[in-house]
């Protein structure tokens, strides 16, 4: 499964569906994880730009998969805020690995500049991915599976060099944590539109994307109010390895929807 959490907004409906499914494999963008702090809520603040966070989101999804190994990448740690109060807060992605598929081989690094340690910064802010390699034992195979949140333009999502760079360092993120015999996915929430040059690159690579190759109309639900239908994306080195693919609308669990892949 690859989700955008929208930072925990509701996070109610995500940890229940999220138990309910269970993924092997869960690739998790958009979290937050807050040491420092023991709320349950925090607010984002970023001019008119005002969201409430989950404040220790990645903990709230590792506890309804206590069976899963969970891995935080983040790519900033910035402030929310409690009332008046500053908190420290880290923003990233997570992965969550069912303990009965070994993890084999796992690789963390940025698609788009680099940690950024005493703030969210600039936008396009720095974006980080994480690939993990699996062995499943029931096909007798190895898995990788890389993810991302592509970086957000203010002005849209059109391509840039910025963009076009962030999709060569996700393949060798990808690379760097595969092996010639694997079954490969890359994943995420790309911020970009379907003909996008991003798509193109990871096309190139060999990459078959399902989101629009199997017909679907958007990854996005009523809660999402902007144009653009599109931002999250599915690829696999071999299509034949798909026994099903499935983009979720219901229940809704973000504004984002879930992306569930079965091999």
């Amino acid at each position: 499964m690859c989700l955008n959490g929208w930072g925990g907004k509701l996070y109610e409906a995500l940890l229940t569906y999220v138990e309910s499914e269970g993924p092997d494999v869960l690739c998790l963008q958009e979290v937050i994880h807050s040491p420092k702090s023991h709320k349950d809520w925090l607010t984002y603040r970023d001019g008119d730009h005002i969201l409430p966070q989950r404040a220790n989101f990645f903990r709230d999804v590792a506890r309804v998969l206590p069976n899963h190994v969970a891995v935080f990448c983040p790519a900033a740690q910035g402030v929310l805020w409690d009332g008046d109060q500053s908190v420290p807060a880290q923003w990233g992605l997570a992965t969550f690995v069912r303990q009965s598929f070994p993890i084999i081989g796992q690789a963390q690094g940025f698609v788009h500049k680099g940690f950024s340690p005493d703030g969210y910064g600039d936008h396009p802010r720095s974006r980080s991915a994480h690939g993990v390699r699996v062995y499943d034992y029931a096909a007798g195979r190895t898995v990788s599976v890389t993810h991302m949140h592509g970086l957000r333009d203010l002005k849209g999502k059109m391509d840039t060099p910025e963009r076009a760079e962030q999709a060569r360092k996700l393949l060798d993120l990808s690379n760097r944590v595969s092996e010639a015999e694997d079954v490969v996915v890359v994943c995420g929430d790309f911020n970009v539109e379907p003909d996008s040059e991003t798509l193109a690159i990871l096309a190139e690579a060999g990459l078959t994307e399902l989101v629009t190759g199997r017909g679907f109309e958007s990854t996005r639900n009523t809660h999402y109010k902007k144009p653009g239908r599109f931002a999250d994306y599915m690829l696999i080195n071999r299509e034949e390895a798909v026994r099903s693919f499935d983009v979720i609308h219901d229940p809704e669990v973000s504004d984002h929807c879930p992306l569930i892949l079965t091999l």
